[in-house]
């Protein structure tokens, strides 16, 4: 079987009217959400969020990608989610109320510091650094959480969520991060090394090793890139 045609070429019109067509097969909607999800937010894609299921009866499920494409949208999608989330169609409703839950409004701060509270009550692994993202949105006013992000960061035995409790940090309280900062330098992940790179203090040993970093042929990109223009910045 050949494979399928990409869409990548075809404008966001063009996308967005092959999502609208009843016609189009679920694969082709498929390509054409994978390709919108890689470009800018799309407003127009709201209304059609609630057609692009697939499955019938209680095995009905979102299209590979509609999460994806919405998570672009950022808060704009946040009033339309407020009617998917008590919708019966259940992938349609837990995709509304991840919306929500992403763009807390300040009722919803209480909440998750105890949220945060209790995962690390009960030693949760798995979740909590998708609490420390939604706390992180609230800044300052999530000043109470910051010692369980801190004990997150220092105890996690999943290192790629790191980042994730340092950027929380850095959004909430960034005061006396730097050593985090630096130790981060030095990080098995690239999105922990990202913000070391860019926010640990100006110290011989940090420029060594950023330095390192900007020449290191194994070193991805995007980290690469980083620490050259840091090191350009504080020349």
């Amino acid at each position: 079987m050949p494979p399928r045609p990409s869409l990548s070429g075809l404008s966001g019109e063009e996308l967005l009217g092959l999502l609208a067509d009843d016609g189009t097969e679920p694969e082709t909607k498929v390509d054409a959400l994978r390709a919108l999800s890689g470009r800018g937010p799309t407003e127009r894609l709201i209304p059609l969020v609630p057609s692009l299921g697939t499955g019938t009866g209680n095995g009905r499920r979102a299209l590979p990608y509609v999460r994806r494409a919405v998570n672009r949208l950022g808060p704009l999608a946040v009033p339309a989610a407020r009617g998917w989330a008590v919708d019966e169609r259940e992938w349609l409703a837990r995709l509304g109320t991840d919306v929500l839950a992403d763009h807390p409004g300040p009722e919803a701060l209480p909440g998750l510091v105890a949220e945060l509270a209790d995962q690390w009550q009960a030693r949760s692994w798995c979740g909590p650094d998708v609490t420390a993202k939604r706390l992180a949105r609230f800044g300052p006013e999530a000043a109470e959480a910051a010692p369980v992000l801190w004990a997150y960061w220092l105890h996690t035995p999943h290192s790629y969520e790191r980042a994730d409790y340092l950027r929380a940090l850095a959004a909430i309280d960034p005061t006396g991060l730097d050593d985090a900062y630096t130790e981060s330098l030095w990080d098995c992940e690239e999105r922990a090394r990202l913000p070391g790179i860019a926010s640990a203090p100006r110290r011989p040993q940090t420029t060594e090793r950023i330095a390192a970093l900007r020449d290191d042929p194994m070193e991805c990109p995007e980290v690469r890139a980083a620490a050259g223009a840091r090191l350009a910045a504080t020349a």
